[in-house]
């Protein structure tokens, strides 16, 4: 079982689902509401109704749940046969029904304050939520291919692709510009971040780093 503590409106209370409560597997959280899977793959949701605290209008899909995603108000629930079921603030990445079609063998996600990345088996990426206008997804779907890896910052991504490449998208100033040094940005390993910053560690031992110089 659980126990919370706090303001009802924001998780704090949840007595409405206690008898549900059992056998709990994951918890996961937006900023004002709480997700559980239980052992049977069902979720039992409590909160802010408008971050994520109320899943009934999808409830009926929530079967087989094996991990749940967050951003700051919505979650992503990744079920045992690759699909994703998202609830919660529809700009933030509750409503995905834009890419549902497309969220198939999905893999692992990733999730930035306001949007979710979905690694594919095949390697690909959808992207959906509060993304940059200025992005050009159709043509940032044809150059992510062949994914190893997805980091965030608070509101960008930075992919790293097999043959050590990164493709980075959404908030230029918080890493989602990688542009100035994109010719460094080779044989990447790996890739760690802050806030508003990337790290990217290359096979000879050295970093390239881009984003917010502050943070």
């Amino acid at each position: 079982r659980i126990n919370t503590w706090g303001p009802h409106q924001v998780g704090g209370d949840c007595f409405e689902v206690q008898d549900q409560l059992r056998n709990i597997r994951q918890v996961q959280n937006t900023l004002e509401a709480f997700a559980a899977i239980l052992a049977d793959g069902s979720v039992v949701a409590w909160g802010n109704p408008n971050c994520g605290g109320d899943c009934s209008a999808v409830q009926h899909r929530l079967k087989n749940v094996k991990h749940i995603h967050a951003t700051k108000t919505a979650f992503a629930a990744i079920l045992a046969n690759g699909s994703v079921v998202t609830w919660g603030n529809s700009d933030s990445g509750g409503d995905s029904s834009e890419v549902q079609h497309q969220l198939e063998k999905v893999q692992h996600v990733q999730a930035t304050d306001g949007a979710f990345a979905a690694i594919l088996t095949d390697g690909s990426v959808v992207s959906w939520g509060d993304l940059d206008e200025e992005n050009d997804m159709s043509e940032l779907h044809k150059r992510l291919q062949k994914v190893q890896q997805v980091q965030v910052t608070n509101s960008s991504f930075a992919a790293v692709l097999e043959d050590g490449s990164v493709v980075t998208w959404d908030d230029a100033d918080a890493g989602g510009d990688s542009s100035a040094v994109q010719d460094r940005l080779r044989n990447v390993k790996q890739i760690q971040a802050t806030s508003e910053a990337f790290a990217a560690i290359l096979a000879d031992g050295s970093v390239v780093t881009w984003g917010t110089r502050d943070f």
